[in-house]
């Protein structure tokens, strides 16, 4: 009995030493840490800020923290009038074996809904394996994995992932959840019918009344969606929400670094006046910790060496 208390008290530390020590990153940016990150852009007239308060434009709070404040990224903002975007990497880090990344997302476009204002369409997104100094866009530079949406519908490719420059893995692979047609990759299948349908946040609505409506059924925009994207082995998957989105075997990788992402899909910017205040993808609450399995690997042998001692 004296040999199986031990053993379970054993158990319970190594779990709680691994859990403890597990974290590989983390970022809540409550404190401004723009020093700590590479910022790249395919054009000039895309933008980053690291340490913004997004109650300032009337979004709540991350679920999954505390604080108001994230990181806000926008792609060809008004007067740019080019098909580009940007993306961004902590520096210093890189992430090699298994592990995975999670994050809060909101993406945020100019009403009114559903349809959105002026230029409203593009694409938020977020990727593992990519160099900390080069720019993933799909229009130059694409050597990471990356995975993205858009927040208001407005494309015919409303889900995607990259793994290079030109245009997204087609469905034809079967690497979205959805299936292997193109309606697997547009707001309107089925698959995708519990995001979407959402109104603008209250104080946002009093902030900019062109914030009318509800948005497409479907939709990831205008609320906050807990994104995971889990590297293991070979095989990389991507969740929204904990819905699979997306599985890509054996994908290609640049560099050993996470970035987050901002794209227009078309040339022309937004002409609407509060689009510097209402069209970004926001992120906040950012983790990367090495896959579950790895650590319950690691939590069993702690438990076999302290049996072995014990006899």
């Amino acid at each position: 009995m004296k040999t199986a208390h031990i053993l379970a008290a054993g158990a319970a530390t190594v779990l709680l030493i691994t859990s403890a020590s597990a974290q590989l990153y983390s970022n809540d940016f409550e404190t401004d840490t723009t020093a700590n990150w590479q910022f790249n852009q395919s054009h000039t007239g895309s933008f980053a800020n690291f340490f913004f308060d997004y109650s300032t434009v009337g979004i709540p709070q991350a679920p999954s923290g505390t604080g108001t404040r994230g990181l806000k990224m926008e792609a060809n903002t008004p007067g740019t009038g080019l098909f580009s975007g940007m993306s961004v990497s902590p520096l210093g880090e890189s992430f090699t074996g298994d592990y995975v990344l999670t994050f809060d997302c909101w993406q945020n476009f100019n009403g009114p809904f559903p349809g959105g204002g002026s230029g409203s369409t593009q694409v938020t997104q977020a990727g593992i394996g990519a160099p900390t100094n080069q720019v993933q866009f799909p229009g130059s530079t694409y050597t990471g994995l990356g995975f993205g949406g858009t927040g208001d519908g407005g494309s015919a490719t409303d889900v995607r992932a990259y793994n290079g420059p030109g245009a997204p893995i087609a469905p034809a692979t079967g690497v979205y959840a959805a299936g292997n047609t193109a309606a697997a990759v547009n707001n309107t299948h089925a698959y995708y019918a519990g995001f979407g349908n959402v109104p603008a946040p209250a104080a946002q609505l009093t902030l900019f009344p062109q914030q009318t409506g509800n948005t497409a059924v479907g939709t990831f925009g205008m609320a906050w969606h807990r994104w995971r994207i889990e590297k293991l082995g070979n095989t990389v998957t991507w969740q929204i929400d904990g819905l699979l989105i997306a599985t890509v075997t054996n994908p290609s990788f640049g560099g050993d670094n996470i970035f987050f992402g901002q794209f227009d899909i078309n040339a022309t910017s937004s002409t609407d006046p509060n689009a510097r205040h209402l069209l970004f993808g926001l992120i906040d609450n950012v983790t990367v910790v090495p896959e579950p399995s790895s650590m319950a690997v690691l939590a069993l042998g702690g438990l076999a060496l302290l049996r072995k001692r014990r006899k």
